[in-house]
Formats: structure tokens, C-alpha cells, sequence
């Protein structure tokens, strides 16, 4: 019984021993159950648990309360991402705690696109909506999918609606996404690469099950992506084309969470090279110690790299991912080497942890377990503009 229990302890995987398939299918079944476990209610009392909220360090007022509130889009996108996840397992058509609460994440992720902060639109200078358009496009896609979640044709009003307010919700005349926008909504303002691209593959996966998706909103965030990389390989956060300075952000060790979406990303378009994507993984695993000290810390862009924790898990998925295009006869050590240093920060209870909010824990295990299943999982469509 002991012995058993040390085996998959953080820590006691010797570098050099591989990460077994029993211990994967391990892993994968005890993260389930804990992201079953981990879904709550942060609306109304009467409400049952269907969500898994993203927490982060940004707060909204809510009307008649003291206390900022975790935002829509962060709830969105953490219940789809949880979603997904447990929809991909093995074990989900078997499980009927699994289904019933992927059932009710589907739901509210449904709902929660009629919420007024989830519309087409941008507040202020800093609005996170964006990521819930983009993971519910991808969850909703991958339950229309599936034939798991009811008909196909339930899913194609609410498709529909998330391309076309990703559309909207495009950066003025420069095209891409930020979440971040000095600009505001109508003035222009950098797009991020770390948004824009998992929001392509989004749309890519929209394209490919027959939805329309308008080619000069693609081609704009395209751009901006290529603008944005370095000689080094590296990419900037922000695309700032004319600046380019290498530092900081741009350093490919501050660099390193998001050159293999990135690069992913443009490959799927064919602006891309699968040598420029096994650069970017072997930037990502000769820096990795550099996101690992950003992990479970405070505070978002640190010095020397600018690295924010959220990075972290986020970087493993869109690795994970990377590894998947690589000519077959290198997949299988790329994985090793990934799951080894996923290994090693695996939480006591089985899941994974990238914040200081516990509650994080939901996310970062469902990134944790897309990562291990990749290598079964279809891969990211590509665009093909017709």
C-alpha cells in the first residue's frame, strides 16, 4: 500500500525513468475525479454546481457587493475548458458524475453567452471576455463533435454567435485579440500573440465542421503573428512590429509559453515550417526552469523574463499540442520529456496547480490531462481558406 502511494508522488520520478502508460492512465482518472469534485455555483444560491472558474488576479464590481467578482469570461472559459477535458477522457462514457456535470458546464456555459459582459464588446482598457468567446467556441466544437452531448444541430445557433462575436471583437484595423487594449474598443492597439492564436485555432476548428468564418479576420490576425516574431524565434507578447528589442518579454525565455502556439498556429495556416515548431519546443524545454519559477508565485509580469503564472499550464497544452505535428519517429521522446516535468510538480491529491488560488487547481489539472491525451486526440484542423 505504501509502496503503491510513493509511486506517483511529485518528486520520488527519477529523471531518467520514463512516465509509464499505467501511471498516465492514472493520472488522468484521479484529475478527473478531482475536477468533478472541484465544480461549484457562483451565482444564485438556488443554482446548482455547474461551473469552473478561471481565478486570476482580476476582479469586476458587482452591484450591491463589497468584494470584486471572479469575471464572466474567466468563468466561461475555465467551465469549457474543465469541459473539454472531461469530455476527451476515456472514462467519461462510463462516468455518469462526469457526464451529468459535463452536461451542466455545457449548460452554463450556454447561458452565460447571453450574460451583457459576454456580448461583442470591450469595456475600458482591460476586458477578459475574450477568452471565454474562445474556449467556448472550442468546447461547444468539440461537443458538437463528439456525438457525446445531444444532436449536432443543437450546438450550431450558439457556433454560430461565438464566430461572429470573435469577429466583431477583432482589433481595430489591425485585426487579432488582446485582452489588454489601450485603445479601448474602436481605437487601435497591439494585438497579443498569446490570445490571437489559440483564437485562430478556435476559428480554424469552426472552418473545418462547415461554419463560415470570414478569411480577412483570419488573414489580419495571421499577420500580426508573423509580425510579431523575433529572428531568435521568439515572439513578442504584444505585436509591436517597429520595436523590436529582443528584452524582456521578447527574451525567448520570456517568450517560451507562447512560441509553440504560435507556431502551431501559423503552421496550420501554411505560413509555417514543422523545423520552426521543434524550435520552439526545444526553447520551451531549455527555459522551462524559467516558467517554473513564476509558478504558484504572486503577482503577473515579473522581471527579468516578464513571466506570469498563468503561462504555465498554458504552455504545457500548446506543447503538448506542438509534439503531435513533429515526424513520428521523435513524438515519443518529446512526450517523455514533457510529461517527466509535468511529473514534477504534480500536486499530493493527484492534480496540478499553476496559481495561488486553489481554485485554479480545476484549470490547471484539465490542461494537464488535453496534455497527456494529445497523442489520441485529433489534431487541430487546419485552415483552408476557400
Amino acid at each position: 500500500m505504501v509502496v503503491a502511494l510513493v509511486s506517483w508522488l511529485p518528486g520520488k520520478l527519477e529523471a531518467e525513468d520514463p512516465v509509464s502508460k499505467t501511471a498516465l492512465k492514472e493520472a488522468v482518472s484521479r484529475g478527473s475525479k478531482l475536477i468533478v469534485g472541484m465544480q461549484e455555483n457562483l451565482g444564485a444560491k438556488s443554482s446548482p454546481s455547474s461551473e469552473w472558474p478561471y481565478e486570476g488576479v482580476y476582479r469586476v464590481r458587482s452591484p450591491g457587493k463589497r468584494r470584486g467578482m471572479i469575471p464572466i469570461g474567466y468563468r466561461v472559459g475555465g467551465t469549457a475548458i474543465c469541459s473539454w477535458a472531461l469530455l476527451k477522457t476515456p472514462g467519461y462514457r462510463s462516468s455518469k458524475s462526469a457526464q451529468a456535470a459535463v452536461k451542466r458546464g455545457r449548460d452554463f456555459v450556454v447561458a452565460a453567452l447571453k450574460e451583457p459582459l459576454m456580448s461583442p464588446g470591450f469595456n475600458s482598457t482591460y476586458d477578459v471576455r475574450g477568452w471565454g468567446h474562445t474556449y467556448a467556441l472550442q468546447f461547444l466544437l468539440e461537443a458538437r463533435g463528439s456525438g457525446k452531448l445531444g444532436s449536432r444541430r443543437a450546438y450550431d445557433e450558439h457556433i454560430r454567435g461565438l464566430v461572429a462575436t470573435i469577429e466583431k471583437t477583432e482589433i481595430a484595423r489591425v485585426g487579432g485579440w488582446n485582452y489588454s487594449r489601450r485603445g479601448g474598443a474602436t481605437r487601435r492597439s497591439p494585438p497579443s500573440t498569446f490570445m490571437t492564436a489559440p483564437t485562430l485555432q478556435a476559428l480554424f476548428a469552426a472552418a473545418a465542421q462547415g461554419f463560415k468564418v470570414d478569411p480577412d479576420v483570419v488573414d489580419r490576425a495571421l499577420d500580426s503573428l508573423e509580425d510579431a516574431r523575433l529572428d531568435s524565434g521568439a515572439f513578442q507578447y504584444s505585436t509591436y512590429p517597429r520595436s523590436k528589442t529582443g528584452k524582456g518579454f521578447e527574451d525567448v525565455p520570456g517568450a517560451v509559453g507562447r512560441m509553440p502556439v504560435c507556431e502551431v498556429t501559423l503552421y496550420l495556416a501554411g505560413r509555417g515550417k514543422v523545423e520552426r515548431i521543434r524550435s520552439s519546443l526545444e526553447a520551451f524545454f531549455e527555459h522551462w526552469g524559467e516558467l517554473e519559477k513564476r509558478r504558484k508565485k504572486t503577482g503577473t509580469h515579473e522581471p527579468p523574463y516578464m513571466i506570469a503564472p498563468y503561462y504555465f499550464f498554458f504552455a504545457h497544452y500548446y506543447a503538448a499540442q506542438a509534439i503531435e505535428l513533429l515526424p513520428m519517429k521523435l513524438r515519443a521522446s518529446y512526450r517523455q520529456r514533457l510529461y517527466k516535468l509535468l511529473w514534477k510538480v504534480r500536486e499530493l491529491d493527484g492534480g496540478w496547480n499553476d496559481r495561488v488560488f486553489e481554485r485554479s487547481k480545476n484549470y490547471s489539472t484539465a490542461m494537464t490531462i488535453l496534455s497527456i491525451l494529445q497523442p489520441g486526440l485529433d489534431k487541430p484542423p487546419a485552415w483552408k481558406q476557400k
